[in-house]
């Protein structure tokens, strides 16, 4: 009786071992077990890691620009005035083309995040989709307009030359008075263009940007550099060196040269946003804009 009792028993044990065996690989290959869960955990953490990045991206407005083109815009050391972070260094960017991107990036309900870019390289930039919007103090010309859309246009200026003060240019009225005159303007423009329309003209290489002409026109390289009104009021504010010229008998421009718009991506939907946004902006506004961002320009710009 005892050892039919102890044989009862062993084989209840090992009853009992064996469903618990079994609970524990079902409990590991089964559809919604604990070992699933955890891999599943894994796979979510991936889903969200890429799904945080791509809502990252849709939530930012990266905005290109050169960051040397005061009072459009320019670099400085601090997030004074309104300074934004530049995006992948320690510097900031100011001036009126900011403030408008700030108000066009608060519109659509994105973060502003300004990629400092030669303005060489801003198109490329723009349609290889490194950047969704060009805000640089750009024209909307025909020839851009062939590889890129533009905004309508939230600034509007005249062409003016930025000379040394005290000097035989100073007092000029005329484009021709610069007849023999040694005269550049910046690479890739239409200001570089028009300086054809001087008679006589000495015409010098095109550079790169605003502050290597300020140089050399300070150094005596050059006579004069062809530029907008603002940016001639900023260096001449900037600089007791230098003065602006404007002109009674100027250069002559289309609408298009002359005026400043957003240059956006072939096709985007972003070009109805923006421009919903800038009619937002009223003229007066705008003027604002532009005499504060001239007022707080860095020295050195």
């Amino acid at each position: 009786m005892k050892k039919k009792w102890i044989v009862l028993l062993a084989m209840s044990f090992a009853s009992i071992m064996l469903l618990a065996g079994c609970g524990t690989k079902t409990d590991s290959n089964e559809p919604g077990t604990a070992g699933t869960a955890t891999e599943n955990t894994g796979n979510s953490d991936e889903e969200t890691e890429g799904s945080g990045a791509a809502t990252g991206a849709e939530d930012t407005f990266k905005v290109g620009m050169e960051a040397g083109y005061a009072p459009f815009n320019w670099t400085q050391m601090n997030d004074s005035n309104g300074g934004v972070a530049i995006e992948d260094g320690a510097e900031f960017a100011g001036g009126y083309d900011v403030e408008i991107a700030k108000k066009i990036a608060d519109g659509l309900g994105k973060k502003l995040v300004i990629v400092k870019t030669e303005w060489d390289g801003l198109v490329p930039a723009l349609t290889s989709g490194k950047i969704d919007a060009i805000v640089a103090g750009m024209s909307p010309t025909a020839e851009r307009k062939e590889t890129i859309d533009f905004s309508d246009n939230y600034y509007k200026s005249n062409l003016v030359m930025v000379v040394k003060k005290g000097g035989q240019y100073e007092n000029a009225a005329s484009i021709q008075d610069f007849n023999g005159a040694k005269i550049t303007a910046q690479l890739n423009t239409f200001h570089y263009t028009v300086i054809d329309q001087i008679e006589g003209v000495k015409k010098e290489t095109a550079m790169d940007n605003f502050p290597a002409m300020r140089v050399a026109l300070e150094s005596g390289i050059i006579d004069g550099y062809v530029s907008e009104r603002p940016e001639g009021v900023s260096a001449s504010a900037a600089n007791e060196n230098l003065a602006m010229v404007e002109f009674t008998d100027g250069f002559q421009t289309s609408d298009d040269d002359t005026a400043i718009a957003v240059g956006i991506k072939k096709g985007s939907e972003l070009t109805a946003q923006i421009n919903e946004i800038l009619a937002g902006i009223s003229e007066e506004e705008r003027t604002a804009i532009m005499d504060t961002a001239i007022l707080n320009q860095p020295a050195a710009q």
